[in-house]
């Protein structure tokens, strides 16, 4: 009988771990949103690296390196309201390039574009030891980031530039199913993106989804006080991006179709979350001579407090 009542405390606990999310860390994607609350006056801290390869097979054999940190705060206004705001700071965007000079390196440094954005709880169901929600997203991101960097050689390419000078929008819906044992994740996301200088992006539509699986403890019985967990991730990301825009015309060089793959590892406890994935494509099908990811590694915690 004791036992029992041991292992029904102990199951109730890892529920309001996991599912109330008051003040504590939830497993989450790492490389999209998730549907899951932030509490009411609570807020949750981010941090990660991104490490980022990317190269061409086209005759200007391009390869671009980027090294990068995003911060991220959010905050719950209410239950089902939270906004949050991401500043990106790149310690280093250099593109590695042939020219008729030979091979040559240009590269830039420096705080990126900030982005706003708010998640509204729009449904959610409850089931005992699970809840499923669906939380719509909008956003902007503003042209705070330096775009008309230059090196010897002159201003630096548009892509390059840790800022695109352009207001950007972005929209969509995140979903989310957790149970004690695991986590269903998926996003259908919007971006469409500004013009300046003669110069826009190419609008930007991708479907994410994440599955995060509980490796350790593998069971619950026994477990004494309130233990961190340890979770397997296994994250989809298939991403459509259309051409460039540059003056009356495109650049038939870029945009395309890409799907990337990212298993990783998650430890969560109360309080925190400290996390790693590595993106790697799966299916890549560029337009023209457009460049192509190699790997893409995040690292990086997060915090409610």
């Amino acid at each position: 009988m004791g036992s029992n009542r041991r292992s029904v405390s102990v199951l109730a606990l890892i529920g309001s771990l996991l599912l109330t999310g008051e003040n504590t860390a939830q497993a989450a994607p790492n490389t999209f949103n998730t549907a899951l609350p932030v509490a009411q006056g609570q807020y949750l801290w981010r941090e990660q690296l991104v490490l980022r390869e990317r190269s061409d097979d086209g005759p200007l054999d391009r390869e671009v390196s980027v090294q990068a940190l995003g911060s991220v705060l959010g905050y719950g206004v209410t239950s089902k309201f939270a906004v949050f705001g991401m500043v990106p700071y790149f310690f280093n965007k250099e593109l590695d390039v042939t020219t008729p000079m030979g091979r040559v390196e240009r590269d830039t440094a420096g705080f990126g574009d900030i982005s706003l954005f708010g998640r509204y709880t729009l449904y959610k169901k409850d089931f005992t030891g699970s809840t499923f929600r669906v939380a719509p997203v909008f956003g902007l991101t503003a042209p705070t980031g330096d775009d008309n960097d230059s090196d010897r050689f002159g201003e630096l390419p548009r892509p390059l530039q840790a800022g695109d000078g352009a207001w950007d929008v972005f929209g969509g819906a995140v979903v989310t199913y957790q149970t004690l044992q695991y986590q269903v994740d998926g996003q259908l996301l919007y971006r469409e993106n500004g013009r300046h200088d003669g110069f826009a992006r190419g609008d930007e539509t991708r479907f994410d989804a994440s599955l995060q699986y509980r490796i350790w403890p593998r069971s619950m019985k026994g477990v004494p006080g309130t233990p961190g967990f340890v979770y397997a991730l296994l994250e989809s990301n298939l991403i459509h991006r259309e051409r460039d825009d540059v003056g009356s015309g495109t650049d038939a060089n870029s945009g395309g179709t890409q799907w990337l793959l990212a298993p990783g590892l998650q430890y969560v406890s109360r309080g925190w979350i400290v996390e790693g994935t590595v993106q790697l494509p799966v299916a890549e099908d560029p337009r023209g001579d457009a460049i192509e990811d190699d790997y893409i590694v995040r690292v990086g915690f997060r915090r409610n407090f």
